[in-house]
């Protein structure tokens, strides 16, 4: 069986704690970005060090590798977003389909070793990038292709819950 794509509208928890994860992703900042995610990339590589991280859990759900895969990818994403808002006014962020993504880059036959480098490294971009944003330019805003308005804080707790929150789908 596919994965199948979740086509919920994640954005609410800009506005209330994750029931899942219990991220609040409204008290986040660029500041936050900053320490959190380097904090955080030690559960991923334990979490890549594991026995049998390539097998799925059940057929539509993803693999602890094909997670790292992914969260790897979401850091270079959301941190092309943000040098976007800070560079352009008002941008509008290509779409990008994580399935998708996860079938072209045959996240569920990669290396875990490559995943776990290259995690830890695109985090650690991240983190730096967030880091760096002067907080006069927090309120920059973008776009996603769906017409959701994100500002540099707003899209800094969205893109933060998503890494915590797929911590708490591996367990990890």
């Amino acid at each position: 069986m596919a994965i199948i794509p979740d086509q919920k509208d994640w954005t609410w928890v800009l506005e209330r704690p994750c029931p899942e994860c219990g991220f609040r992703a409204g008290k986040a900042t660029p500041a936050t970005a900053a320490t959190m995610l380097p904090a955080l990339l030690p559960r991923w590589q334990t979490a890549l060090r594991r026995a049998n991280i390539e097998e799925r859990p059940d057929p539509g759900t993803w693999s602890v590798l094909e997670y790292g895969a992914h969260v790897s990818d979401v850091f270079e994403v959301f941190t092309a977003r943000l040098e976007l808002m800070l560079r352009e006014d008002n941008p509008t962020f290509a779409n990008w389909d994580q399935d998708q993504a996860s079938i072209d880059g045959n996240y569920s036959s990669l290396d875990p070793e490559e995943v776990s480098s290259e995690l830890i490294q695109n985090g650690l971009d991240a983190a730096a990038a967030y880091g760096a944003v002067p907080e006069e330019h927090w309120e920059r805003r973008g776009l996603r292709s769906n017409g959701a308005e994100f500002t540099v804080v707003t899209l800094t707790g969205y893109f933060l819950h998503d890494v915590v929150h797929h911590l708490h789908d591996i367990d990890a």
